[in-house]
């Protein structure tokens, strides 16, 4: 049985998580759609910029957050007005919302660029404006990429360790997630225990995200038609 520490770093995990792809799907999908679809100056700047967080350490994301908005960013400024950001649970959502979303953004790329443009091209000459063919028509049709996409968006952020522990600290109750409780555990005499079945539950979490993709894209691709 877990422990009370251990509920709590699993219900703040998931609160984390759900509030990170929250934030994280409406942009992430928009990104997907402009730059699966438009030519413009700068297109692989930006999608270099995008997936940064891929590639950099986590710790570094997490600084670059840190230096952003923490109190020598605009961080002073937001605490002024009421809304404090480093080291507090808003801070623990960003960093995974930042580390998850280039995730989110290549799987939406990828399932717009599947999308045949003659279908867009068809639904436009029948009067519909670029709103409606992207809800009716692409949307839809990109649905598998989209589903994935926020799925493994929500995996990343269940298990963001290094961003999370720079820019919101390893705060009990408040900032410490499923993978700080963790590595809290491990670092104590006689953590072992609770240590080992957060992993056992981390394992679960992360093998049931990826079935549910798997799942997801293969039943919304039997609804529309696609082998």
């Amino acid at each position: 049985m877990l422990g009370e520490a251990e509920w709590a770093a699993v219900r703040l995990s998931a609160v984390v998580a759900a509030w990170a792809l929250l934030i994280s799907a409406p942009p992430g999908i928009a990104l997907g759609w402009l730059l699966a679809r438009k030519r413009f100056w700068g297109k692989s700047l930006l999608d270099a910029v995008v997936h940064l967080p891929l590639v950099l350490p986590p710790v570094v994301t997490g600084y670059v957050l840190l230096m952003l908005l923490g109190r020598q960013g605009i961080g002073e400024w937001l605490e002024e007005v009421g809304i404090p950001i480093a080291f507090t649970q808003r801070a623990a959502v960003l960093a995974a919302a930042v580390m998850g979303f280039p995730l989110l953004v290549r799987a939406v790329r990828l399932g717009i660029e599947l999308v045949d443009r003659r279908v867009e091209d068809a639904a436009a000459t029948l009067g519909a404006s670029p709103w409606r063919v992207f809800l009716t028509v692409t949307t839809p049709l990109a649905l598998p990429g989209i589903l994935t996409g926020c799925v493994l968006a929500f995996a990343r952020s269940l298990g963001e360790f290094g961003a999370t522990i720079t820019f919101a600290s390893n705060i009990a109750g408040e900032t410490r997630t499923l993978p700080l409780a963790i590595f809290s555990f491990s670092q104590v005499p006689g953590g072992d225990a609770a240590a080992i079945r957060l992993v056992v539950i981390s394992v679960v979490l992360s093998l049931a995200a990826l079935l549910v993709s798997e799942v997801l894209a293969r039943r919304v691709s039997s609804r529309l038609g696609h082998r």
